[in-house]
């Protein structure tokens, strides 16, 4: 099975709310990914609402369901009020994020060993509803094998220190953390995910790994778009994935 692209769509709710304006209309915008063929969008609705928001989870939720075979990633800090949101609204996955509310964004996994029992009841609770978890974690395999024992189903490998050493010479170093990593986890049964940071010039070497199920872009798609538009920029992304 071909790796999952799953496009964040936060960049372009900032970039609406920076008017206070439905412009960027998001709706358009996740359509135009789905009717080019991605299979997933992603959205991170943070607590201050700064860029994806509560009210987006719901209307996307309507417009992924419209699509055959499309999944809805919702990401984020369990806080009560996400929680509610999620479980209201019954994504296909939930990716749990140790972010606090201050961060521009994402930058560590969760530390399992200090939060293992919270994580495992929240966990609990998802998959109660029906909706497949996901733990953002960083390369670390002792830190992976309590995620396993979590219940998660997935783990999604923070990928932020392989894309910055892409092309130093430390690059096959870093690469061959995170193979293992993600090595480790399949063989204790733990399905793979990645993201942050990604990017067209980086992502057909991290797929090498091989058996990533799904990889979150938002940020590099973006940025890539004001290069070759959007709708060019999701074909180049499919033509790595399903290489």
């Amino acid at each position: 099975m071909k790796t999952r692209l799953s496009v964040n769509l936060n960049k372009i709710a900032l970039l609406r709310n920076a008017r206070g304006k439905n412009f960027p209309d998001l709706d358009k915008y996740a359509r135009l990914c789905l009717d080019s063929g991605v299979k997933g969008i992603t959205l991170h609705p943070r607590p201050d609402q700064r860029h994806a928001t509560y009210a987006d989870v719901i209307a996307m939720s309507t417009i992924v369901s419209e699509y055959d075979g499309a999944e809805l990633n919702i990401e984020g800090n369990p806080i009560d009020r996400f929680m509610e949101v999620v479980l209201e609204n019954k994504p296909h996955q939930c990716t749990l994020v140790p972010d606090t509310p201050n961060q521009i964004t994402s930058d560590h996994g969760w530390d399992l060993k200090k939060d293992a029992q919270k994580v495992t009841r929240i966990v609990r609770k998802l998959k109660d509803s029906g909706i497949r978890v996901s733990l953002f974690m960083d390369a670390d395999l002792e830190q992976i094998e309590i995620a396993k024992n979590t219940g998660t189903d997935r783990i999604e490998l923070y990928t932020e220190e392989y894309a910055s050493s892409y092309g130093t010479k430390d690059s096959e170093g870093v690469f061959e953390i995170y193979r293992s990593a993600a090595l480790f986890a399949n063989k204790i049964g733990l399905q793979v995910n990645a993201g942050h940071d990604l990017n067209l010039i980086n992502l057909e070497k991290f797929l090498t790994i091989g058996n990533i199920k799904e990889v979150s872009i938002g940020h590099a798609i973006i940025v890539e778009s004001l290069d070759y538009g959007m709708e060019n920029t999701i074909k180049k992304y499919l033509k790595i994935l399903n290489a």
